[in-house]
């Protein structure tokens, strides 16, 4: 079984409960699901999200979307992503996805599961040493038995933080794979993070999305402003 899992929280420093902030009417998070769930790859979609009682609202939304929900530390995250694998388990395939991204494309998170299952790799993603992609439309699959050695081993705070560093980390130990694209768009920042990048979603979305809700990346791209802050 191929498990993603979609890591968020309301607690983000820059721009504190980004994850339900509208976009046309529905939580931003409930909009990234909206594509994720375009995947033809992935077999169950789990949101890992904290303990604490302010993601209480994020959980209540999360299970209102029908989507299965884990819960657990939020500092590490390792541990989060373990303990949703144990739960929803058991799979073979990990994706890593997060709830800041939601212009997703889900072409792209097959495109790259695709790769990691014809490579036989340890870990796959699409963000390697020179970036090609959007900023935004970060993906990373790892075997699982990857994942649980890092949820065994890591003892570094940022790599129990940022869930995959102790595994690209280590190239002598783990095959790693990278999937790139030509011409770069790396230029392009389609994540959340400030409220100049959440404005820019919401255009991306008023614009295309009444036409045709399964717009692409291409789409994206091809609009006069194309990235948060820049235009074509």
């Amino acid at each position: 079984m191929i498990l993603g899992i979609l890591q968020a929280r309301m607690s983000s420093s820059r721009l504190p409960g980004k994850v339900l902030a509208p976009v046309l009417g529905e939580p931003m998070i409930s909009r990234q699901v909206e594509r994720l769930r375009r995947c033809t790859l992935i077999d169950r979609l789990v949101v890992a999200t904290s303990d604490r009682p302010d993601d209480d609202v994020l959980a209540r939304c999360c299970e209102g979307l029908g989507l299965d929900l884990y819960r657990g530390s939020l500092d590490d995250v390792l541990d989060r992503f373990h303990g949703a694998l144990q739960t929803f388990g058991p799979a073979d395939t990990v994706v890593r996805m997060t709830a800041d991204c939601p212009l997703a494309d889900w072409t792209l998170i097959d495109r790259v599961i695709q790769a990691h299952l014809d490579t036989g790799v340890d870990y796959t993603s699409n963000t390697p040493a020179v970036r090609t992609f959007p900023h935004g439309l970060d993906v990373e699959v790892m075997r699982a038995d990857a994942l649980d050695a890092a949820w065994r081993e890591a003892v570094d705070p940022y790599e129990r933080e940022h869930v995959t560093p102790f595994i690209y980390r280590r190239p002598e130990r783990f095959r790693l794979g990278y999937v790139s694209d030509a011409p770069s768009l790396a230029h392009l920042r389609w994540t959340v993070d400030t409220a100049e990048d959440l404005e820019f979603v919401r255009y991306v979305y008023e614009t295309l999305y009444p036409r045709d809700p399964a717009f692409t990346s291409a789409d994206v791209a091809a609009l006069p402003r194309n990235s948060s802050g820049a235009s074509a």
